[in-house]
């Protein structure tokens, strides 16, 4: 009788308990006092300021998958690479402003809803577009997030916060500059067979 028992108690143990439910441990817009050494205010405030951009920064990473699977015409190939290229670099600043956010006693955004109502950056069509409007509208959406970042870069070092700084600076400015770059580039009006 004992052994049976036991037997089936380890089945029990065994099953995934599925279904679990709890208040959340932290509500979104609270933060956790961590040993920082910034007063709660500037970690608000840069946390505040690091969910917006980052809202957009996803939004501008997935308007390149958008574009990276849409695109058409003659130059397919490179703005097909040049896309991706460009979507994992931006993801790669996505997890970067998510984990500051966490870093300073905050939770970032993290689904699709949230980051829709809070995104600065217009929504696309579902359609595809032609590769110029491809171009503009990226552009313009690294222009929203290079103006709101510079004003943020400044008030985190105004604040003290030199590493919420030094991420706006040295990681988001920095990378939406050069892909700004390589994306206008493309919409220069030049000869593509003979000079003028």
């Amino acid at each position: 009788m004992a052994r049976s028992r036991s037997v089936r108690s380890l089945e029990t143990r065994a099953r995934p308990l599925v279904g679990q439910k709890a208040p959340e441990i932290q509500p979104f817009g609270r933060l956790a006092r961590l040993p920082n050494a910034l007063s709660q205010t500037a970690a608000l405030a840069s946390v505040e300021n690091l969910n917006q951009v980052l809202a957009d920064t996803m939004t501008l990473r997935d308007l390149y998958k958008k574009h990276h699977w849409q695109v058409a015409g003659p130059t397919f190939y490179s703005l097909h690479l040049l896309f991706d290229k460009h979507y994992e670099e931006q993801n790669e600043l996505v997890d970067l402003i998510a984990e500051r956010v966490q870093s300073l006693g905050g939770v970032s955004l993290a689904m699709a809803p949230d980051v829709a109502e809070t995104t600065l950056i217009p929504r696309p069509p579902k359609g595809r577009e032609e590769v110029p409007v491809q171009i503009s509208r990226l552009l313009h959406a690294h222009e929203i997030i290079l103006k709101e970042a510079r004003s943020m870069a400044r008030q985190a070092a105004e604040s003290g916060d030199e590493g919420t700084n030094d991420l706006f600076v040295s990681d988001l400015i920095r990378t939406g500059e050069k892909q700004v770059w390589f994306l206008a580039e493309h919409l220069v009006d030049a000869p593509t067979v003979r000079a003028d």
